[in-house]
């Protein structure tokens, strides 16, 4: 299939591990101008190294703290031409919403919603000028099913949803789609620190608590980052042109909901 990605450029936030560095190397490989975004410059660099070089592309990054919009702001003002733009960002602490302070939810709303919109403002012109754009926000199967014990990051995830749900119905006549990528149960550091918690807190070893997780999967398997890029390269290519506005589980079948 061909997927209409050489010479495009896009942006990839959270680049320097799993999913989000997964995604940046898949689009390399598609012939995609990548342009990685994260906080950890010398990460950033080691990751720069790695992705692919099809012929002519030029790859770089940028530096930012999405704890931070301001500083997000600074450096997207000056580099916006993006025709796909990648919000990838980790999720809010683990913890009941009843433990949760307002604080917490004011910090998670910042760094998914108010961050995602001064990204989305600044691209979209050049996309609109392109007559192509595409969107992708990487959150959680939350949005379909709350999961235990990630009481901020479910509510979080939610809006990111339906944030994304309303742009795409103002941008489709543009050219530009809109969609969600809901991540399962993923081999990287984030599932690493929930299964260490979900083990503290059941008095059980990790190896237990691992296998008691895969066990909720009907692959019986936790998903590779590449997996999910894979997924994230589809939605971002010129094949998925008619798709926007959904949300797309890549989670071995765990998601019980339609």
């Amino acid at each position: 299939m061909e997927l209409g990605l050489n010479n495009k450029n896009a942006l990839v936030c959270g680049s320097t591990q799993g999913i989000g560095k997964a995604t940046a190397i898949a689009l390399a490989k598609e012939g995609v101008n990548v342009t990685l975004l994260a906080r950890n410059e010398n990460a950033l660099q080691e990751v720069l190294k790695e992705l692919p070089q099809n012929g002519n592309q030029n790859h770089s990054y940028l530096v930012a703290d999405f704890s931070k919009p301001s500083s997000v702001k600074e450096v997207i003002l000056t580099n916006n031409n993006f025709h796909i733009l990648i919000n990838n960002t980790g999720g809010p602490k683990s913890g009941s919403i009843l433990e949760a302070t307002p604080e917490q939810f004011s910090d998670a709303f910042q760094m998914h919603i108010i961050v995602n919109q001064i990204l989305v403002q600044a691209v979209v012109p050049f996309m609109k000028s392109e007559k192509f754009g595409r969107i992708i926000n990487i959150i959680s199967t939350s949005v379909k099913e709350p999961i235990p014990g990630l009481g901020v990051s479910n509510t979080i995830r939610n809006a990111v949803a339906n944030w994304s749900k309303t742009m795409a119905e103002e941008v489709a006549e543009f050219g530009i789609t809109v969609n969600n990528v809901l991540p399962g149960f993923t081999d990287t550091a984030r599932l690493d620190q929930i299964i260490n918690i979900k083990a503290t807190r059941a008095h059980t070893s990790i190896e237990q608590m691992t296998e008691i997780m895969k066990g909720y999967v009907p692959a019986k398997r936790f998903a590779k980052p590449e997996e999910t890029a894979n997924a994230v390269t589809f939605l971002a290519s010129s094949a998925a042109s008619y798709i926007t506005g959904i949300n797309l589980p890549v989670d071995g079948g765990r998601t019980k909901s339609l």
